[in-house]
């Protein structure tokens, strides 16, 4: 077998025969795992909520209140203080990291079945309800807004941190899959 300039320089793949529709590249492969991963995280971390209701709600009543914060009087006209609403926004966070989960569970299921298109929409809006929720929700509203930055006790930046960044690795995964084709079918 011989070796032809071409492939030596890297112009050889170019040539290369089209790869079969239903075909999974490494990319893929690796955008698959990667929606996997968050899909599995979140949904443990929703479970966790459900069933042991009362550890996070007791934190988002703590952020809402600002009760653990340096109680700055500029500060804390900010607080709910209303229980009723820190349980609905405790339960709203809930639906929609349970939501996300679904919907990354669909766009895994999707990667499975090989088909990149439709993986990459449904997989794309999944981790973006995560990067909302933690970058918008919890970084910016719990952390600014309500001040978390100041509780040593009630401070979920790290966590939200963590997710916001596992998300948005996934979501740069998925969309290194597309190319210029992908580009196409997705407009």
């Amino acid at each position: 077998m011989s070796v032809s300039p071409e492939h030596l320089h890297g112009q050889g793949d170019k040539a290369a025969a089209p790869r079969r529709r239903g075909s999974c590249t490494a990319r893929q492969a690796a955008a698959a795992v990667l929606t996997a991963s968050v899909a599995l995280y979140i949904a443990l971390v929703a479970f966790g909520n459900i069933t042991d209701f009362g550890t996070n709600q007791q934190f988002v009543r703590h952020v809402l209140a600002m009760d653990t914060t340096f109680r700055d009087e500029d500060l804390m006209w900010r607080a709910i203080t209303s229980r009723a609403w820190q349980d609905a926004a405790y339960v709203a966070i809930i639906v929609w990291e349970t939501a996300s989960a679904l919907v990354l569970i669909a766009g895994t299921w999707l990667w499975l079945r090989r088909d990149p298109g439709r993986a990459r929409a449904v997989s794309t809006v999944g981790l973006s309800m995560l990067l909302l929720l933690f970058g918008a929700g919890f970084l910016a509203i719990g952390g600014e807004w309500f001040a978390m930055w100041q509780s040593e006790k009630w401070n979920g930046l790290q966590s939200a941190t963590r997710i916001l960044l596992l998300s948005g690795l996934a979501l740069l995964a998925v969309h290194a899959t597309g190319g210029r084709e992908g580009a196409e079918r997705s407009d």
